[in-house]
């Protein structure tokens, strides 16, 4: 068996082309969705995500800027360009760039947010909503991961789904988004026992553990799909998943490769929340 290889980028393009499409409704209207990123400090890593997704913006028609903060900002300084922000009708999305430096709290960021503008969707609120499967928005990678299942044709309603991670920016609300299509979900982390018991069962196996070839071949069900969030950086500088794909892909049905495979969808996801801020904002 030779799993299919799912091409992330190319069904992020075929997103990004549909939320051109919204935007051109919208401009019609006299509206232009925005998207502002508050970017705190010089981290080079996110300088780099940054200008990624200020490109995709600007392939569809986005407006996007960046707020740039000192890596000194208080507390104060960033919840007062938070307010601002909030405030301002021209800005339908807003994210706060993570890591933030390590003075500054990012949970008390997050929740500064405007529920409505939180196109990340890391406000308790938003979160909370996803518990009672009455979402508003949803994180982008676990909801870029739901689409490119549903682009593959993968059932999710009683399959058995296996999620290696427990964040709250991918593990858990991708757990409740399987839940929410039936799927029986197990959720699994660092201080899980026998590991292979649990992913060899899967059907559909997410890996979320920022720990580069945890999962190896031997791990997978025969004809499994296999979802590799996981983006690390090898000493040789070469980009890995958390997935060793050459094993993985002589067993899997479907497999995602790092790179190419869930980071372009979560930039896609990124792009149609705030197109949906927007539309909400002008329907009232």
């Amino acid at each position: 068996m030779t799993a299919r290889i799912i091409d992330g980028k190319a069904v992020a393009q075929k997103l990004r082309a549909e939320c051109k499409q919204r935007v051109d409704a919208l401009k019609l209207r006299g509206i232009t969705p925005g998207l502002v990123v508050v970017l705190v400090g010089d981290n080079p890593v996110s300088a780099v995500y940054v200008r990624n997704k200020a490109a995709a913006c600007a392939e569809v028609g986005l407006m996007s800027s960046v707020r740039r903060l000192p890596a000194d900002c208080a507390e104060s300084g960033l919840r007062d360009c938070l307010a601002e922000l909030n405030q301002n009708p021209r800005v339908h999305g807003i994210i706060v760039q993570l890591p933030l430096p390590p003075h500054l709290d990012a949970a008390c960021a997050l929740q500064a947010l405007a529920v409505e503008k939180d196109v990340d969707g890391f406000n308790w609120c938003n979160l909370g909503a996803l518990v009672e499967d009455r979402p508003r928005f949803v994180p982008c990678t676990p909801l870029g991961v739901m689409h490119l299942l549903k682009h593959e044709g993968i059932a999710v309603e009683g399959r058995t789904a296996v999620v290696v991670g427990r964040s709250s920016i991918v593990g858990k609300p991708q757990a409740l988004l399987l839940i929410a299509q039936s799927a029986t979900v197990t959720v699994c982390h660092s201080r899980t026992r026998d590991l292979g018991r649990f992913t060899r069962d899967a059907d559909i196996l997410i890996v979320a553990a920022g720990r580069p070839g945890l999962i190896t071949g031997e791990m997978i069900k025969p004809g499994a799909a296999v979802i590799d969030v996981g983006i690390n950086r090898l000493p040789d500088g070469k980009l890995a998943g958390d997935v060793d794909f050459e094993s993985a892909r002589a067993r899997a049905g479907h497999l995602t490769p790092v790179p190419g495979g869930v980071g372009p969808m979560t930039v896609a996801m990124l792009i149609a929340n705030t197109v949906t801020a927007a539309e909400r904002g002008a329907a009232g």
